[in-house]
Parts: C-alpha cells; structure tokens; sequence
C-alpha cells in the first residue's frame, strides 16, 4: 500500500479539449506522485516525477490552491489548476470524456488538466483523501504527525454563514480538550448505549463504509472497525482529530481501516459515499449546540439512498413539574439586588431585572420524576427524513390534563434517541428517573407559578428559535385555569319526623359560589418565559428528596414572588 503522500508507479496525461475531439495525449507511466509543500510558500502542491529517456529526472508541478480534482473511473482522477475567471455564461469543456460545467455569473477556467490513473481503487482513495487533505491542509495521515488547521476557503460554508466566527472558535476549542472528551466518555450510560447499538447489529456494519459525523476521539469509529465495517470515516473539525489518529494509529487492526479528516462535515469531500452515517450529535434539550443541523447535512452530502443513521430518531420530552425549593432557590438569588443600603447605595431598583434574569436560565439537573405534575407528550424529530430548516425553529404545542392539585413551576424537558438497527433497535433516554447522563434534564421555570386542580387542562406552546451562537432562544407560555370566586354559606333551619313520631330540629348548609369564572370551573391565567439555553444554570444536583405537596406549600415565601397568589376567598353568611 502507498504512503499518505507518496502513490508510486502512476500514469498521468495532459488533456485539454481537442483531446476529446479525437486528439491523441502522451501517457506518462511510472511517475511517482507525491504531496507536498513549496520549499519556498509553504504552499501545498502535488509533484508528478518521472524519469526522461535519458533517465534525468522530471518534475509537473500542481498549485493545489487553486487545484480541483474530479472522478473519472474507479481509478482515474482529472487535476485542474491554473484557476482564472472567464466570461459571463456557460463554459463547456470535454476533458477526456469528463463534461465539466461552469453556470455562474463569474465562471472559473483552468489553464491545465492532468489525468492521473492509479493501479488499484484503494490507492485512488487514498490519492483523492490526500489531495483534498493537503489542499486545505488537513491531517498528513502518518501516525502521530502534528495536524495543521484548515484554510477558509474563499467561499464560505452553509455553516460559517449561520455561525458566529467566535462561537465556532470557543465550540471547537472546548471539544479539542481531551478532559472534555473524558466527561463524554465516562458517562457509561451514553457510552456503553451506543457500544450495545452498535455491537448488537453487526449486520449493519459488515463490509460497509461508515461516516462518523464530528469524530471526537474517534470512539464511534473504533465501535464501527469492530463491527466490522470496511473503512471508516472519521470526520472531526477540532483538534481532537489529532489526538483521535493517534488513539486510531494506536489501534492498528482496527485504525488500518480508519481514515481520520479534519474539517467540517459541510466542508470536506469523501471519496465514496457511506452506507451508514454515526455520530452523536445531541445537546442540552437535544437540540443545543446545532450539531444536528451537520448531521442532517452529512445524510444530504454522503449517505447513500436508503443507508442508516445512528441515531435515527431523536424525541423531546415534556411535562409540567412543581417544585417549590427550587422556585424558592432561583427566586433567593435576586435577594441580593433587595437591599436598600450596599454601601450608602439603594439596589432596588435592579431587583426585578435581576430578578427576571435568573428566571431566563433553564436549569440543568436531575430532578425526581415525583415532580412531574402530569404524564409527559413528546416532540419527534426523524433524522433520516426531516431537512436541516426544520431545526432552525421548533414550534410545540402543549397540552396536558394535571395530576393532582398543586402549584405548576414551569415545564420539566428531556430526550431520548433511537438506533433503529436492523436486528435490534436501543434507546439511548435521559429521562428523569433512568440512571443519570451528562446531560441530565432540563427545566424551564416560570417566574409566576400557575395553579391548578386535579384534572385540569394545561395548554401552552414551546417555541424554541435557533440563533448564531449555536443554540436557541426558548419562548415557553403556559395556562391553566384558576379560582377567584365568592362563596355565600347558608344555614337553614330542618324539621325532621322521626320514625317513632317524634320531630328532631337542625340546620343544613347550602353553599353558593359567584364571580367570574365560576361557571367555566375558575380564570384563565397565562404565564409567560423566555430563556436562553446557551446559558443554563448547571445545578447538576442528584434527584432531590420528594416532598410531599403540603410539605412543599409550607415552604413557600409568598414576599419573594412578584405578584400575590391568585388564591383568593370571600367568606360570607346569612
């Protein structure tokens, strides 16, 4: 097998239009191509040398800048360079047989074409893996050698123009530290799933060509290798993708049949299409971060019609919740912003912005599912079938019948992903309850609480809008129906003829309520979040003990709430 760089015994040929007319081109056979740097740039560049009739060395260069390369035959590849801009229109050129189309208002030209043939396929994979790895300077592929970042290309990617430049920095940045990548894979929950998905559905992975969309440290792609998938690729944009090829190279009978890209996968072109797309691609409410958008762009790029995903399927979860001790808590923290003498200084104009703020963070922890007020509805997301726009804004109706009689604190959100493997299909959940995950759950508090009675209906929309720092806005609304109603207690005398002829004297009570909402059952009352998921408060606590709900209500502290409880009662008599 060929070096990364180095591809020995090819035949290449200069073609140019007329070739395809019928003019004949020389073939040039046992030339060695080699990848490589100008001594004198820096720039990466393939060399063709051959050996002339007098055996002086000769050598073509190509400027792999403005270079792109085009599939021919399973082991034939066409090099252009010597970009230039044309005219207005559409450029046609026949290069041996090849139809390249130039349709824009600025068409390129290239000066020079090369046709390149390799002696087997797995060699012209290589060939192009490396072309386009030292084109945007990519990875060398020896085991262990420094990797270079990649260039911008001139034209950005559909993700550099939905993301912030310094949010992208910061995202890979955080995920090129192996520390971060030890929390991931120490979680054994998440982890050990996707081993069982995998390992358990081996038929899926036999013989196949495997993508493993934002590698990571390559764990996902090793799971593939021992399933027995034929090649992996493992596309990786951080600098995790260095340490990945060593932890790979370190793995020799699998890592020979793992090829490790650094780049994005909106980016960075694969020389054959994949039969089965792995990754892990979930966030915080399964959606944060946006890398499900890359995920559904890898399916679009490189699977072929009808390959798998894993995951497949991916569902949020909801249910509204009551806790009064973490209401209670987040409401504490605005009590610094109460005091009217810091310092000779009145902070209290600052209290209800500071209050309203701590209410904007969703908290992440793990909460016992006591809590939950009503049983949970669920939101589908089918990554093999849905397009990347669905996921720039997630709208969610809500609708749930209350359980028991309480305070409602807000809405209570988790995930689960399905592997839908074709002999065994695994959930991989992080509902409040299972054994806890790095994700644990998330919770969304209202700053006004609702109340409700058992048996009533509460409706209210998640909407959740994507932004460009890699996550989303939440606007939350929920309602339920309220008592605010008069009551009139009435005594009355009774007579009562008792059956050995005697009278016995009473009173009974008849009770009459009034006022607005007494016929519908109580008020509508409506109350309203928005939340920023990029910056949740991480409580990251261990299930709290349950409280029973009268313990809870003895727990409040009504001066801490912005308005009065809508609990309101008018005793009279007659």
């Amino acid at each position: 097998m060929a070096s990364p760089d180095l591809f020995p015994n090819v035949s290449f040929s200069h073609v140019s239009a007329p070739a395809a007319a019928g003019t004949s081109t020389e073939v040039t056979g046992g030339a060695t191509a080699v990848f490589g740097r100008d001594a004198s740039t820096g720039a990466p560049r393939l060399s063709l040398v051959w050996s002339g009739e007098t055996q002086a060395k000769h050598t073509l260069e190509i400027d792999l800048s403005d270079a792109q390369i085009f599939k021919l035959g399973p082991t034939e590849w066409l090099c252009v360079s010597g970009e230039s801009e044309a005219k207005d229109g559409v450029e046609e050129h026949i290069l041996n047989g090849f139809m390249l189309t130039l349709n824009s208002l600025r068409q390129k030209s290239y000066s020079r074409a090369i046709k390149v043939v390799l002696r087997t396929e797995a060699e012209s994979k290589a060939f192009y893996l490396a072309f386009q790895q030292w084109k945007h300077r990519v990875i060398s592929g020896k085991a262990g050698e420094p990797l270079e970042n990649g260039l911008i290309i001139g034209s950005k990617s559909k993700f550099d123009t939905k993301i912030e430049a310094s949010s992208a920095k910061m995202y890979f940045h955080y995920y090129g530290q192996l520390l971060h990548q030890q929390n991931m894979l120490q979680d054994f929950v998440r982890t050990g799933t996707y081993y069982a998905a995998v390992m358990e559905n081996r038929s899926d992975f036999e013989g196949r060509v495997v993508v493993d969309v934002g590698a990571g440290s390559g764990i996902l792609s090793l799971f593939a290798a021992q399933a027995g998938a034929r090649h992996v690729y493992a596309v990786e944009a951080s600098e995790m993708a260095e340490h990945a090829q060593r932890l790979i190279s370190g793995n020799p009978s699998l890592g020979q049949r793992i090829t490790v890209i650094k780049g994005k996968v909106e980016e960075v072109e694969l020389p054959e299409k994949a039969d089965i797309l792995i990754s892990e691609p979930m966030g915080t409410l399964l959606v944060n971060e946006r890398m499900l958008e890359s995920y559904v762009i890898a399916r679009d790029r490189f699977l072929v019609p009808g390959g798998k995903m894993f995951p497949t399927t991916g569902r949020i979860h909801m249910a509204p919740f009551s806790d009064e001790y973490l209401y209670v808590e987040m409401a504490n923290k605005a009590l610094f912003w109460q005091q009217h003498n810091f310092f000779g200084v009145d902070l209290t104009p600052l209290h209800g912005s500071a209050f309203q703020g701590y209410f904007s963070q969703p908290v992440v922890d793990a909460f016992d599912p006591r809590l939950l007020v009503s049983p949970p509805t669920f939101h589908t997301l089918d990554f093999t079938t849905m397009k990347e726009e669905e996921l720039y804004e997630i709208d969610i109706p809500l609708n749930f019948v209350a359980s028991v009689g309480t305070r409602v604190h807000g809405l209570a959100c988790w995930f689960d992903v399905l592997f839908n493997g074709s002999t065994v299909q695994r959930w991989l959940t992080t509902a409040p309850g299972s054994p806890t995950t790095h994700w644990y759950q998330l919770r969304c508090i209202l700053s006004q609480p609702l109340y409700v009675m058992a048996g009533q209906e509460i409706t209210g929309r998640l909407h959740l809008v994507a932004h460009s720092a890699q996550s989303y806005t939440i606007y939350l609304t929920m309602s339920g129906w309220a008592f605010s109603i008069s009551f009139v207690i009435s005594f009355f005398p009774s007579i009562a003829l008792e059956a050995d002829g005697s009278c016995s004297f009473g009173y009974f009570l008849e009770a009459k309520m009034w006022g607005e909402g007494a016929e519908q059952g109580g008020i509508l009352q409506t109350s309203t979040a928005k939340l920023e998921l990029k910056e949740p408060y991480y409580r990251l606590s261990q299930p709290q003990p349950y409280v029973m709900q009268q313990d809870q209500q003895q727990q409040q502290l009504p001066s801490l709430q912005p308005q009065s409880p809508l609990w309101d009662y008018h005793y009279g008599q007659d």
